[in-house]
């Protein structure tokens, strides 16, 4: 699966941007300002129109297939979680939308599966970053036909870029199509990092 983003923008709040993310690549693509990063990634999910660009899944454009294939992953506002919530609530209540069982023992079985039990009644707000990342990852990827996954502002928690870029790559590696859209002041970070291989949207929209 190959989704391309095309000189897409969307009033004042996305400017003409461009952007590709692909089964098997973690793509990283810089978006400043409050509202800016959720827009993009609303739009690179499918699940806003532009006003101007195309978006196109496989070369055909089909919002919906976008939409149905794709995860909106910790978007502020849109598909974060409440900060007050536990890690059990937020864990029962996506595998209740994964079609499983949302009782708190299946969610402290989950949660033990990927080591992350000692977590469980730690408000997700209050979290360490990677592990809210790969938390969030792990259940999005839960959801029937998921094949990609939209990672919004993960820096916005803080934390060090690599370590939340080091979880998208493993995503990718799983056979996910991954995109990250951050703040160039990580994208500054990672592309100095001596150990981190960066796929940037100006070389994935090519």
């Amino acid at each position: 699966m190959r989704i391309v983003l095309h000189d897409v923008s969307k009033g004042r709040a996305l400017p003409e941007t461009s952007t590709a993310y692909e089964t098997g690549t973690a793509t990283l693509v810089v978006a400043e300002t409050e509202q800016r990063p959720t827009v993009l990634g609303l739009v690179a999910s499918g699940r806003m129109k532009v006003d101007g660009g195309s978006v196109t899944i496989d070369g055909r454009a089909d919002r919906g297939a976008i939409r149905r294939r794709v995860a909106l992953v910790d978007a502020p506002i849109v598909s974060e979680p409440e900060s007050n919530v536990t890690v059990t609530g937020v864990v029962a209540e996506e595998l209740m939308f994964a079609g499983r069982a949302p009782s708190p023992f299946a969610a402290a079985r989950w949660l033990e599966g990927l080591g992350l039990d000692g977590l469980a009644g730690t408000a997700i707000g209050d979290v360490a970053p990677a592990a809210r990342i790969r938390l969030l990852l792990e259940l999005a990827a839960l959801r029937a036909d998921v094949e990609g996954l939209v990672l919004v502002a993960p820096d916005r928690h803080g934390g060090e870029p690599t370590a939340w870029w080091r979880i998208a790559h493993e995503f990718a590696e799983r056979g996910y199509a991954v995109l990250v859209v951050a703040g160039q002041a990580s994208h500054t970070a990672l592309a100095t990092s001596p150990d981190t291989a960066l796929d940037t949207a100006e070389e994935n929209a090519r």
